[in-house]
């Protein structure tokens, strides 16, 4: 039996390019080869697309962009070939795939634009698809649906182009500060500034419209951040409930990734009680927002036991040491188990 041919995506146009290699080397390195037939695409941070046939170590240390490792390749929008198209020196191959998994963090590849290609070429994906990926990235409309669930969501205002700094700052005299100044269509903190006085707003203003043509400012919760590693379509399995722990500032993209002043806990060192609330609201937060295969759920809990939805990362990290394997290792899933699955639950049954 030929074995199902399945393609992992990395890098790409996204100042999470960095993040996505490390991610995609784990995935791929605890991909099972005996029961998988792996292509691996890299796009480059200028949009060019390469099918790489290196070592993954290569991709974990950004060396694999190079002319021994790469042959130039794309996703055909053909859905009679549903697959690569790899250009040779004098001719076009064609290989078709049986799913692909876009291990692209941020802008062009969280968004819904990715896995749009992947729907118009008839590849299936694995993870959540193109209407998820889009409402996930756009906080303001996945509040405004979550909390028509009646989960909890900050107090916010949202602001579109061409509009008076000045302006701005005059309408937000409702939010209570600290006040979070956010792209409204970003990822992995980028763009966003935890605000603490009037005078500060405007720089932060600034920041936000140069990752998005639309901001959010929001008041801070009170509290810490959950989260939730969710896995499946139908029939959903969550992991065991995190715990951010912050000494000072916010979860920013330096403390992703290098957790220089935090810890996370596994765990979270919450009564199980309220952690089973937490896990039940990740599961509606997941089917309203229409997510399917895996993602992240996260929330904040305030000292008096209030759960406000935060954000859902449709495509979290992937390295060993990220919040998302390392909730369900909690629960007894090894990492090659948690790929497995996800794949499985992209390939027509």
């Amino acid at each position: 039996m030929n074995k199902p041919k399945i393609a992992v995506i990395f890098g790409g146009c996204s100042s999470e390019y960095d993040i996505s290699l490390k991610s995609a080397s784990s995935v791929i390195a605890h991909m099972d080869t005996q029961k998988y037939e792996l292509l691996l695409l890299g796009i480059t941070q200028k949009g060019e697309w390469y099918l790489f046939s290196g070592n993954i170590e290569k991709i974990g240390n950004n060396t694999w962009l190079n002319p021994s490792d790469c042959t130039k390749a794309i996703i055909s929008p053909d859905m009679k070939t549903k697959g690569i198209l790899i250009f040779r020196e004098n001719t076009v191959e064609s290989i078709s795939i049986d799913a692909a998994i876009p291990v692209l963090h941020g802008k062009n590849g969280e968004d819904g634009t990715i896995q749009g290609l992947l729907a118009l070429a008839g590849i299936p994906i694995v993870g959540c698809g193109i209407l998820a990926s889009a409402l996930c990235m756009d906080k303001n409309k996945a509040h405004k649906l979550v909390m028509l669930t009646g989960i909890k969501v900050p107090k916010s205002l949202v602001f579109g182009q061409n509009i008076d700094v000045c302006q701005i700052i005059s309408q937000v005299h409702d939010l209570n500060y600290p006040l979070f100044v956010k792209p409204v269509k970003s990822g992995s903190s980028f763009g966003i500034t935890k605000v603490l006085y009037q005078e500060d707003l405007a720089t932060a203003i600034f920041l936000a419209y140069q990752h998005d043509n639309e901001i959010i400012i929001e008041e801070n919760i009170d509290g810490f951040e959950v989260g939730c590693a969710v896995l499946g379509n139908d029939d959903l399995t969550v992991g065991l409930v995190d715990e951010v722990e912050l000494l000072d500032g916010f979860f920013d993209y330096k403390e992703k990734y290098n957790l220089i002043s935090s810890s996370i806990h596994v765990p979270a060192r919450i009564p199980a009680h309220k952690a089973e609330e937490i896990k039940e609201i990740a599961k509606v937060i997941y089917t309203t927002l229409g997510c399917s295969g895996f993602a992240r759920v996260d929330m904040f809990l305030t000292p008096n036991g209030d759960i406000y939805f935060n954000e859902v990362n449709t495509i979290p990290g992937f390295t060993e040491h990220s919040r998302y394997p390392n909730m369900l290792k909690a629960i007894g899933m090894t990492f090659e188990q948690i790929i497995d699955e996800a794949i499985s639950l992209a390939l027509p049954q």
